[in-house]
């Protein structure tokens, strides 16, 4: 377009007009500066040009509301929300692009976001009786962001229970040591409460869980532990729902280490017991097994607790009244049923190594009062951490039971995790 010039004619005969010398020429070459804008820019909004907002550059309006739409359940304010199942959020017309759950000490809820981005759900379950903040993020097809906070309560359990584990935390345990958790009431959502345990290893080896009832689960290599190596529980039981209306209220973690590898091995028909430490036999004592009528479980058995002194009652594992023996030296537990291996005060000396006389323990030679520890007994005792295995073979009894004490590994491992 070509716009004229003002002439200096026109410009002066302007001027020369009395009181509007000072008005017309701006008039002027505001009318053309209008005239240049308008045939360079196009015609305006009522040529067909967008109105109501700022336009980006590709066409967007700048201020225009996001048309994604976040949902979170439970509704803001909730209270005496599931601790599973309840907490899900969603997003229509865009995607998910944060989600962030805690709690109110600021501890996070790591959650699952779905491949499409329209929804999100946490991994496990909650805690009870913990107030939760939900803050969500959307964005729509043309990235513009939709959010959304609330907050929730999840409910007070009547009803509760926690797991009672070993080892101790902070022990140093023998090879043969598997992790056992009893439980205070009976299970019956074992997936969910075997979901809220870990049980990891450094050096990392697979370690899997087994149910022995409702109320005990033991973890496990599928060979003994590899000494030094380092292993850590997590309890996160917290809000579990182990049976309908009872909920967990334990968040534990429980650290241990495994120590040199200790494996005795007694033969029941030998009378011998064979002590391999780090792969080198360091020992050999003569032993006592049990008698024809009280035969010795074989199998392998692991050394749960030990007693510098304690008193044996034949009443407490299932006897009758055949025995019941004071001041019993150096004993260490073998099964829940009762089998030790212990010293013997009471045997003649040469009855160790000769012949089986026990109510089915395993005797060592010993001093009543445990005060000699020069005794095969003491040495034994003194030389010896819980987790140590101790196998029993050439007996004539059957194999001991898996769930009989922390006796798992006599369990095939393809039976252990099935």
């Amino acid at each position: 377009m070509n716009v004229q010039p003002i002439s200096g004619a026109s410009a002066g005969a302007t001027g020369r007009r009395g009181g509007g010398a000072g008005k017309g020429l701006p008039a002027l070459v505001l009318g053309a500066l209008l005239l240049l804008v308008t045939a360079c820019g196009g015609p305006g909004p009522a040529g067909g040009g967008k109105g109501g907002g700022k336009e980006r550059d590709g066409g967007t309006v700048e201020n225009a509301a996001s048309q994604a739409v976040v949902t979170i359940l439970p509704k803001d304010g909730a209270a005496s929300v599931p601790t599973s199942g309840a907490l899900k959020i969603t997003a229509e017309k865009g995607k998910l692009t944060a989600v962030t759950v805690a709690d109110s000490k600021g501890n996070r809820v790591e959650g699952k976001m779905a491949a499409d981005g329209t929804s999100w759900e946490p991994v496990r379950h909650l805690a009870a009786a913990t107030k939760y903040k939900v803050h969500a993020v959307a964005k729509d097809a043309d990235g513009r962001e939709s959010a959304k906070d609330t907050t929730f309560t999840t409910l007070v359990p009547k009803n509760t229970f926690i797991g009672h584990y070993t080892p101790e935390d902070g022990s140093t345990v023998g090879v043969g040591m598997p992790v056992s958790i009893n439980f205070t009431r009976g299970i019956t959502n074992p997936e969910a409460v075997e979901k809220a345990i870990t049980v990891t290893a450094e050096p990392s080896v697979r370690i899997e869980g087994h149910w022995f009832g409702n109320d005990r689960l033991d973890f496990r290599p599928e060979k003994y532990w590899a000494p030094g190596t380092k292993v850590t529980v997590r309890l996160n039981l917290d809000g579990v729902e182990g049976r309908p209306g009872v909920y967990g209220k334990q968040a534990k973690t429980v650290t241990f280490t495994i120590g040199r590898s200790q494996v005795s091995t007694v033969d029941a028909s030998a009378k011998t017991m064979k002590v391999v430490r780090n792969g080198k036999l360091i020992k050999t004592i003569p032993i006592t097994a049990g008698a024809p009528s009280t035969t010795t479980y074989n199998g392998q058995m692991v050394i749960s607790e030990k007693y510098e002194v304690t008193r044996m009652n034949g009443a407490t594992v299932g006897f009758g009244g055949e025995y019941d023996i004071k001041d019993v030296p150096h004993a260490m537990r073998l099964s829940t049923s009762g089998t030790f291996v212990h010293g013997n005060y009471w045997a003649s000396r040469d009855t160790f190594g000769s012949a089986n006389v026990s109510h089915g323990c395993v005797g060592l030679r010993d001093v009543r009062g445990a005060y000699d520890d020069s005794t095969p007994a003491a040495w034994f005792f003194n030389n010896s951490i819980i987790g140590d295995v101790v196998i029993v073979k050439n007996s004539k009894d059957k194999q001991i039971q898996p769930d009989n004490g922390l006796n798992g590994w006599n369990m095939p491992w393809s039976e252990w995790i099935k």
